[in-house]
């Protein structure tokens, strides 16, 4: 049995569509991000980072104790090689999707994040809403810029990787098929008008059953009704971290 530390957001999905896939039995750990659950030493214990998911195996490859793994790509591609599946084990195949399991790591997510902050979340908290254009621009920009590079790719393969379905799908999917809601210009099909081989491919990914399964694990975390005293308390736990801000904060869990 695996314990996964999660919350549902798109790189929390990735390990639960990954373990769909696999049929590998898993137990949901709640970690509130907006609660500061990610502050607990239980959890800091786990992952250093403070930042969900993780895993606990129980029953880890090549046996012996529970081993217990943070950062989404590390479990992916522990998952992938304890069940044998969605990760060639021949070395150019391997290395063909661990490229694009980096690639997501590495440009995609983290992009995708700060366009998303400074598209939806940052007018919130500063003054004047024209001193988040750059911001805006350059993280859009590169979210675009990378949403074409997956379109190109997508134009030549069924799949990022190549013919197969694999872990970069999978480690992908759950960011990508918002890419039209942020980056896209405005068009007829939602914004996916200037990238028609990732809307091919999303639709595609999800509509598989295990990622319909993983898509919708933990879907009933983070629903409750909040004041917007605690939607701002929240906010400010989950931005603009610094070394002090989570110093506090882990003294805070520890007090909870």
């Amino acid at each position: 049995m695996i314990d996964v530390y999660f919350w549902p957001t798109p790189n929390g999905r990735k390990i639960t569509i990954m373990l769909e896939e696999c049929e590998m039995p898993y137990t949901i750990v709640p970690v509130d991000i907006g609660g500061g659950d990610q502050f607990k030493p239980e959890f800091l214990r786990i992952c250093p980072n403070n930042r969900m998911p993780a895993i606990i195996d129980k029953e880890p490859l090549g046996g012996g104790e529970p081993i217990a793994i943070f950062e989404s790509g590390a479990i992916m591609e522990y998952l992938a090689e304890k069940s044998g599946k969605f990760l060639p084990k021949d070395p150019a195949g391997k290395y063909a999707v661990l490229q694009w399991v980096h690639w997501q790591m590495a440009n995609l997510g983290p992009m995708m994040g700060n366009a998303n902050h400074f598209k939806n979340y940052a007018k919130t908290i500063v003054d004047d809403e024209s001193k988040l254009e750059y911001g805006q621009r350059r993280f859009i920009g590169e979210v675009d810029r990378l949403a074409g590079v997956m379109d190109t790719q997508l134009s030549i393969h069924p799949f990022l990787a190549g013919t197969d379905y694999s872990i970069a799908d999978m480690i992908t999917w759950p960011w990508a098929m918002f890419l039209n809601r942020l980056a896209a210009p405005e068009g007829t099909d939602g914004g996916w008008d200037a990238y028609p081989n990732v809307k091919r491919w999303v639709d595609e990914v999800g509509s598989r059953d295990a990622v319909k399964r993983g898509q919708a694990a933990g879907g009933d975390l983070g629903k409750q009704e909040l004041t917007k005293e605690q939607e701002e308390a929240r906010r400010k736990l989950l931005f603009n971290q610094t070394n002090e801000s989570v110093r506090k904060a882990r003294e805070a869990a520890l007090k909870g």
